[in-house]
């Protein structure tokens, strides 16, 4: 994983984005593809077409700019109330975006990681995300972190009832049970806290996306909707970020 607190790699946007206070961590919520499809009267799985095209756009700046890594919220517990017809477009997605993608994924080094409850994901997605994990498995540059049937609630239950049985078990005792414990059994245990969370659409809210992880992250919110949002509204939220005095708790450290 690249170090925290560095750039992956040399900015290929040189005088887009100044000074040191880079995010090293940026989660967003992809979010408007449905309102995007009927502002024009078409199919919601037209917006979803399109939201995949500004992922592409987004990943891409994201590496060229040395970010550490990048969550992307792509499908929520909840989203399967949704119609059948867009339910299984939405689980064909991953297979066809990492069929077009993968091998520009392994040239940049990026190693992709999921996090959710997988296994009750269709056979074919599940298949499509495991040969990616594997692949890019050794990769050492931006992490590309999909949360997939992914749920913040359900994630905190799930990570507390391993514990229990780990409690049961006597690996650990319950003194043991602490902040930083509970962190290493999230699905995101591997990588930090998000610095900065982004919310395109209008919506202000996280939606159940990380709740554990975003306690003291950065949120910034846009009405632009997911498959009209671009690079310079990626810039300009790290733009902020950085103009931004983040004191987790602290008396404030900027003039």
């Amino acid at each position: 994983m690249p170090e925290k607190g560095k750039a992956a790699g040399k900015s290929l946007l040189p005088g887009k984005i100044g000074g040191e206070n880079i995010p090293f961590h940026i989660a967003i919520i992809m979010d408007g593809n449905g309102r995007w499809a009927r502002k024009r009267g078409l199919p919601r799985i037209a917006g979803h077409k399109r939201g995949m095209d500004t992922l592409i756009k987004i990943v891409t700046c994201a590496h060229a700019l040395g970010i550490g890594a990048l969550s992307l919220y792509a499908f929520s517990t909840e989203n399967w109330k949704r119609p059948a017809l867009e339910v299984d477009f939405l689980m064909r997605l991953p297979e066809e975006y990492l069929r077009k993608e993968l091998d520009r994924l392994m040239e940049k080094d990026i190693r992709i990681l999921a996090a959710g409850e997988l296994g009750q994901l269709p056979s074919r997605t599940q298949l499509a995300i495991e040969e990616a994990l594997i692949k890019t498995g050794k990769n050492k540059g931006m992490i590309l972190n999909f949360a997939v049937n992914y749920g913040g609630r359900s994630e905190i239950i799930r990570a507390i009832k391993d514990i229990l049985l780990l409690v049961r078990k006597g690996q650990y005792r319950e003194e043991d049970i602490s902040e930083d414990l509970l962190a290493k059994h999230l699905y995101t245990a591997n990588l930090p806290d998000p610095d900065l969370l982004i919310r395109p659409s209008g919506e202000v809210r996280v939606s159940n996306f990380m709740l554990w992880q975003l306690a003291y992250t950065e949120l910034w919110f846009t009405d632009t909707l997911w498959p009209d949002f671009t690079e310079e509204h990626f810039l300009q939220a790290i733009r902020d970020y950085q103009a931004r005095d983040r004191r987790f708790g602290n008396i404030q450290t900027k003039a």
